[in-house]
């Protein structure tokens, strides 16, 4: 498997893992005591390191620090759109498109060769 799937792949299934830390509590336990949450985020977020860091690992073999950057960023805006809006009822928003198009300029800035 071509070291980008590998990596864009791992990045994919971190991603989903850090948003539901990241967010994830707002829904479900918004009348508990924060540190009830952040213990729980933690304990998620677990599962997003043991699959970033040999994602990052896998990918300096072939990509720069800041396409490895640009690379999560991309993918945490393509896990986090469909989060927001079917996992948090939050309504779909045409600045979603408005960043990824910026993304999209960042992406061909940083992996120009």
């Amino acid at each position: 498997m071509p070291i980008w799937m590998q990596t864009a792949g791992l990045l994919v299934a971190s991603n989903v893992f850090m948003t539901f830390a990241w967010y994830g509590h707002l829904k479900h336990l918004g009348n508990r005591p924060w540190f009830i949450a952040a213990l729980i985020a933690w304990s998620i977020a677990l599962f997003e390191y043991v699959l970033q860091v040999p994602a990052n690992r896998i990918g300096a073999q072939a990509y720069s620090l800041g396409q490895l950057k640009i690379m999560q960023e991309v993918i945490t805006l393509a896990v986090f759109v469909p989060f927001a809006v079917y996992y948090m009822d939050e309504p779909l928003k045409l600045d979603y498109l408005w960043a990824a198009l910026c993304m999209l300029g960042a992406v061909y800035f940083i992996f120009r060769t």
